[in-house]
């Protein structure tokens, strides 16, 4: 796991190694343990390293193989690395290193731009072609690893930070105004390509692309998951979904412990982290190390889940160690967690997840946590109330219960110069829905969570707030295999018993009932939810600053309305409004866009 940058010139200049250096120089929370920048003509590599596999420096990075005529900069986890080695030695490879990293590259000498479809793992990747000046850019199915694009016609910078493309300077950093308006109502998701900055984009997950050194482009998307039901299952019983799902689960637990440094996991207590533990345990997996965080509670609500996390680690003789975050920790907290964002993310899980990682990695470099599995499985109260929706109403059903505000609402808002041309939202929520792929309601919606929701919501606020702190966050739901099947399965049996049911009857017997039969729990930051004290403070703070005043991004009554009775607008899910609008003026200051 670590970090990469570089640029590929269009317009006949030499890459400079300055501009590589200063992006590569914002990734070093992301690779603590090493550095390296090369450059050739129009191409310029950077990475930064945590050292994970082949902790010599045989898997530095960027990584040359002079005689294939290639060189990588790569960031993530091919699980399967050690059985492509064999194969590609059984095909006349030789290998210099033990690492991942080379396997990758004589991967793609092997298969050309299919090397993809060989691995199971989490990457981003930049390959440049010595002889052809080609540049191969690629991204993992579920997009756990990011990678941003800044393109002029003179030159494309890519990354693993938005940050760090600010960082290489000449990026145009307006305000896109349709991907505020998915931001505002999306429930602060910016599906692929887009990003809140016009300058910026993003490689969707499951994608290759190829730039020609004139800078032509071509892409094709190499994975799409199925929400169908297969013929070849059609007699399965509810109890062979549950065995099959739960032998997939465990493939999936078992591959990410591949390592050379010890493996964790974040254990929240809920059933998904859990059974994690479990089947580790299962395995024989010895002193496992196993965290969990609180808060103090407010405004009513817990702050920990300590009290089912700790059932767990005592029924499966865990190193556990429960974190107490003081209060005095999290104003701080909550700045840090906005500066270590790519983009803006409006859950107060970012917090817990930054807090809980700079505890974490004090001890540990990897871990496995249970993110993703309520996209995939139907753990969500959205999803129940579209089980007898009509497929042709499905879309507006979705959007009813699940985006933040109408369009009508958001026009009132948003200042009129900051306001879409159209409604946006609703027409990538249609298209998504309309697409084949999906049977029922429930299934367009599952794909439409899974492929993009998660993909820029959970699954970038695990890997943003991890990586603060060189700490590697391995996730088994997203497995792609586990994700396929958990496509094909019935959706009346990922709705029962109040969601996730095909996992919930999985797994009695295999964690403690007390965990299966709770009430659902989330990653809980009181303080942000019920807004006081220097919490409020802050927030008035960034919606009174100068920058926001003159960006003036809403409407200045809203604003105080919500000012003024801080913890009663609520969105469609239940979260704060007032901290929506605050996250993205906090952002864009810490990033410092005018």
């Amino acid at each position: 796991m670590c970090g990469l940058a570089g640029e590929i010139r269009f317009d006949g200049l030499r890459s400079d190694a300055g501009d590589v250096a200063r992006m590569t120089g914002c990734l070093v929370h992301r690779g603590p343990d090493g550095d390296g920048i090369w450059t050739r003509g129009p191409v310029g590599l950077g990475h930064r390293r945590l050292s994970i596999i082949d902790l010599t420096t045989a898997g530095s990075q960027p990584m040359v193989d002079a005689e294939l005529g290639l060189t990588i900069v790569y960031n993530g986890m091919i699980y399967n690395y050690e059985s492509l080695r064999d194969e590609l030695r059984s095909k006349g490879h030789h290998f210099f290193s033990t690492s991942d990293t080379e396997v990758v590259l004589k991967s793609y000498a092997e298969w050309g731009t299919d090397f993809v479809d060989h691995f199971l793992g989490m990457f981003a990747i930049a390959i440049w072609e010595h002889r052809t000046g080609r540049l191969v850019l690629a991204r993992d199915r579920l997009g756990i690893k990011p990678l941003y694009l800044d393109r002029t016609p003179e030159r494309l910078r890519f990354a693993s930070t938005l940050p760090a493309l600010l960082a290489g300077g000449g990026t145009d950093t307006s305000i896109d105004r349709e991907a505020l308006a998915t931001y505002m109502t999306f429930h602060s998701v910016v599906p692929a390509p887009r990003t809140i900055l016009a300058g910026v984009k993003k490689l969707p997950p499951a994608t290759v692309a190829v730039v020609e050194p004139d800078g032509r482009t071509t892409e094709h998307v190499y994975w799409t998951p199925s929400f169908t039901r297969d013929p070849d299952k059609a007699d399965w019983s509810e109890k062979d979904w549950q065995e099959a799902l739960l032998a997939s689960l465990r493939t999936a637990v078992e591959r990410r412990m591949v390592s050379d440094v010890p493996v964790g996991v974040l254990l929240s207590g809920g059933i998904d982290s859990s059974l994690v533990v479990a089947l580790l345990a299962e395995a024989g997996q010895k002193d496992l190390a196993t965290f969990s965080i609180g808060f103090d509670s407010a405004g009513g609500e817990s702050g920990d889940e300590f009290e089912y996390s700790s059932i767990v680690a005592k029924e499966f003789g865990t190193d556990h160690h429960r974190i107490p975050i003081d209060s005095t920790k999290l104003l701080p907290g909550i700045d840090g967690a906005i500066a270590a964002m790519s983009e803006p993310m409006v859950s107060h899980d970012c917090v817990a997840f930054y807090l809980l990682a700079e505890e974490v990695s004090k001890t540990i470099k990897v871990v496995q946590s249970g993110q993703g599995a309520d996209e995939v499985l139907g753990g969500y109260d959205w999803y129940p109330p579209l089980a007898d929706v009509p497929r042709d109403g499905a879309a507006r059903a979705y959007a009813s219960v699940f985006s933040d505000r109408s369009w009508h609402d958001l026009s009132r808002l948003l200042n009129p110069e900051w306001l879409a041309a159209s409604d946006v939202p609703t027409g990538f929520i249609e298209s998504q829905f309309a697409a084949p792929g999906a049977d029922t309601a429930v299934d367009a919606a599952l794909r439409l969570d899974t492929t993009v929701m998660l993909v820029d919501d959970p699954v970038k606020r695990v890997d943003n707030m991890t990586m603060a702190w060189g700490l590697e966050a391995r996730v088994p739901f997203l497995d792609h295999e586990f994700v396929e099947l958990a496509g094909r399965i019935p959706p009346s049996l990922k709705l029962a018993d109040g969601g996730k049911g095909v996992l919930k009857r999985a797994a009695r017997g295999v964690v403690p009932d007390a965990v299966i039969d709770r009430t659902k729990g989330y990653f809980p930051v009181p303080a942000i939810r019920q807004l006081e004290g220097p919490y409020l403070a802050r927030v008035r703070d960034a919606l009174t600053d100068p920058a926001a005043q003159r960006r003036g991004l809403f409407d200045q009554a809203s604003v105080e309305a919500l000012l003024a009775n801080p913890n009663e607008t609520r969105t469609t899910l239940g979260s704060n409004a007032l901290w929506q609008l605050a996250l993205i003026e906090m952002w864009l200051q810490a990033q410092g866009v005018q």
